[in-house]
Order: structure tokens, then C-alpha cells, then sequence
């Protein structure tokens, strides 16, 4: 049995005709076409609703979407499953999220990790091939398109229910693939929280983890009888032009007597993808194993992720101030960061760290932060 398993789907401006009229060899090239069309079950994500209607909900960060008939060229993929667990399958709202759900339903499109509720949005999905079982489950970090009781919406991961549901699908399955939607964005290494959560996946089963979301390349770990893969990159997602977005991998299992794990890199084109040549391929690769041996190293996780935190926190705490975006920029390139200096204080960071740390706290301030922005 052959798996490939691929990263973030999205139609854009630059390729929606392709998807319209379902032309997967102007999307993929030639060789990449062959490749795929060679493989037994085929996954990715669908990181956007399909709608035509644009009708986005408030929240921080784009609101995607995708015309409906863009599911031409979603079905000419040929799908053995969708995965809808990302922060945003709900943008366009409860109706987007419903049209999307129709046009795939229509199509006769498998798809997991969303549901009308959080009870149908975490169940798994099992194939059986060849006399081998495979159990996948799929879910997200929290941000604005999560399920809950009575509202749909993508399967988040909560560490109370989602490692049991792992455990249990492992009881009924041969191999157990979990797609977790989740890490930094242009990050391309575990922060050490991460990788607890996937490592502590594969102790309850999982044979193999895959993190996408964060549309780059990061590194892989083979832990115990089980493959990590920290970043996977996007499959088809032409929106920036950046040595993040501009290539990727995609996931190639193959079953026979064991389980094993490949990799398989590709490039962007101006309208699609397409797989990379060999010098891009040694290029993607090396750097994938370069980045893949570093964190293995003794207390590397925590100190780059550190070092990467120390870069980061002047934005979140201009955010947390009210800077905007004209405020924000003046201070960082004019002001050389004076204005921030000048508001914060060991106090006022002490009082921040324990809000977001404390359990107690964090729950409160959430909630009240949801009542307030609802009640604008």
C-alpha cells in the first residue's frame, strides 16, 4: 500500500481556472501528475471554505475562501480523504462551512476533522487495504474555527480527549496517522511543547504524527517505532513568493511488511507546483536532515525556541498595548523600540505572564475577553 499525504490546499487568484476546469497537469506537471496518480490513498489539507458567498466572521488573521467550483479540480485529486481540522474551515462563517461540507458531499469527498458539532468533528476515519488497517485523526489548535457542543466547526486537539482518542483508534487499527493542524507559522523547528504533545501521541499509539499549518519545511524525528514530521509545508497554496512558501514535501508511506516513511520535495511554480529537480531536491533534503539531527542535540529545542521567542515578543506586546499598525511601525523603525520600553515594566510583564500561565486565570480571561468582544 501506498500513502501520499499532503500539506495546505488552497484555490487563489493565480490557479482558481485550473481548479475550475480541473486541470491537474498545468497544477502538478508532469511528473508530479504521474507520481500521484501512481499512489493507493491520497490526503491534504483543505485550508479554505468553499463558498461564493463571502460572508468572514470577525477574528484576527485572513478570511479564506474558494469559490464552490473549484471542487472540479478538488475531486480531479481524487481524494482518499480530506482533512478540514485547521483554523480556517469556519472564516466564512456556519454557511460557508455548510457549502464547503455540500460541494464535497457532492462529489463523494471523504472528509475528517470537522463536523456539525465537536462530537462529529473528532470522529476518525479507518481504511482497509490489502488487509492492513489504517486509523487517521485529525485535529487543531484552538483559534477562531474550533467545534464545540452545538456549533460547528474543526476537531480541536485538547490533551483530556484527544489522546484517548488515539488510544482507542489504535485498539481497532494496524497503523494510526495523526494530522495535527498546529505549530508556528514560518517556525521551522518544535517549540518544546510540541514536540511533548506528539511524542506523547505516538505513546499512545500514533505511527506516524505530521504538524502542518506552519507553510514551511521543518524537521523530522524518529521517536521509538514512530516518524515526527515538524512542518510538512503546503501542497498547493500559491499566495507568497518567500523561501518558506516556495517549496515543500509531501509524505510518502509505503506498507508492505513494515511501516516506512519517505519524503518526496516540491517546488512552486507561478500557477501550481511541481517536483523538484535534483539539485532543489538535495537542497530541500539536506536541509530537512540538517534541521532533523539538530534537534536531537541535547537542550537545542529549548534554546532555539528561546531565541526565537526573544525575537517575537516585542510584536505581541505592542499588540497587547494597542500599538496599530502605523504605531508599531514607527517604533520599531524610527523609535528603535523607545516607545515600548517606556510602557512596559517588570510588574506589568510579571502580571501578563501569570494571566496567560495560570490555568485560573487564563480560563477567566478568555472567556470575559469572548463575553466583551461579543457584546461589541
Amino acid at each position: 500500500m501506498k500513502i501520499i499525504i499532503a500539506g495546505d490546499l488552497v484555490p487563489t487568484k493565480a490557479n482558481i481556472d485550473l481548479f475550475i476546469n480541473a486541470d491537474l497537469k498545468s497544477l502538478l506537471g508532469e511528473e508530479l501528475y504521474s507520481i500521484w496518480n501512481s499512489t493507493n490513498i491520497r490526503i491534504f489539507n483543505l485550508e479554505t471554505p468553499l463558498t461564493d458567498k463571502e460572508e468572514p466572521i470577525p477574528k484576527y488573521g485572513p478570511n479564506l475562501f474558494a469559490p464552490t467550483e473549484t471542487v472540479n479540480g478538488i475531486k480531479k485529486l481524487d481524494p482518499s480523504l480530506l482533512v478540514l481540522a485547521n483554523n480556517h474551515i469556519l472564516d466564512q462563517g456556519v454557511k460557508g462551512f455548510y457549502t464547503t461540507i455540500k460541494a464535497l458531499q457532492d462529489k463523494d469527498i471523504n472528509f475528517i476533522g470537522a463536523g456539525k458539532n465537536i462530537y462529529d468533528a473528532s470522529k476518525p476515519f479507518k481504511i482497509e487495504k490489502n488487509g492492513q488497517r489504517i486509523g487517521f485523526y485529525c485535529c487543531a489548535e484552538h483559534e477562531f474555527t474550533i467545534a464545540t457542543d452545538d456549533k460547528p466547526g474543526a476537531n480541536p486537539f485538547d490533551p483530556l480527549e484527544s489522546l484517548d482518542h488515539i488510544q482507542d483508534l489504535k485498539k481497532e487499527s494496524d497503523y494510526v496517522v495523526v494530522l495535527y493542524h498546529g505549530g508556528k507559522e514560518h517556525y521551522r523547528y518544535p517549540s518544546p511543547y510540541l514536540q511533548k504533545v506528539c511524542r506523547k501521541m505516538v505513546d499512545k499509539g500514533a505511527d506516524l504524527v505530521i504538524c502542518q499549518h506552519s507553510h514551511c519545511v521543518g524537521a523530522y524525528e524518529e521517536y521509538k517505532d514512530a516518524t515526527i514530521v515538524y512542518g510538512q509545508g503546503n501542497f498547493i497554496f500559491n499566495k507568497h513568493d518567500n523561501e518558506y512558501w516556495n517549496n515543500s514535501i509531501l509524505i510518502d508511506v509505503n506498507i508492505d511488511n513494515n511501516f516506512r516513511v519517505d519524503y518526496i520535495p516540491i517546488v512552486t511554480t507561478e500557477k501550481g507546483i511541481r517536483l523538484a529537480k535534483s539539485e532543489e531536491k538535495n537542497e530541500i533534503l539536506g536541509n530537512f536532515k540538517k534541521r532533523s539531527e539538530e534537534i536531537l542535540k541535547e537542550g537545542f529545542t529549548e534554546r532555539k525556541y528561546e531565541d526565537f521567542a526573544k525575537q517575537s515578543i516585542d510584536n505581541y506586546l505592542r499588540k497587547f498595548l494597542g500599538f496599530g499598525k502605523w504605531l508599531s511601525r514607527i517604533d520599531r523603525r524610527i523609535l528603535k523600540g523607545s516607545l515600548l520600553r517606556k510602557k512596559i515594566s517588570r510588574e506589568y510583564l510579571l502580571t501578563i505572564e501569570n494571566y496567560i500561565e495560570c490555568e485560573a486565570h487564563r480560563e477567566l480571561l478568555l472567556k470575559g475577553i469572548k463575553a466583551r468582544r461579543n457584546s461589541l
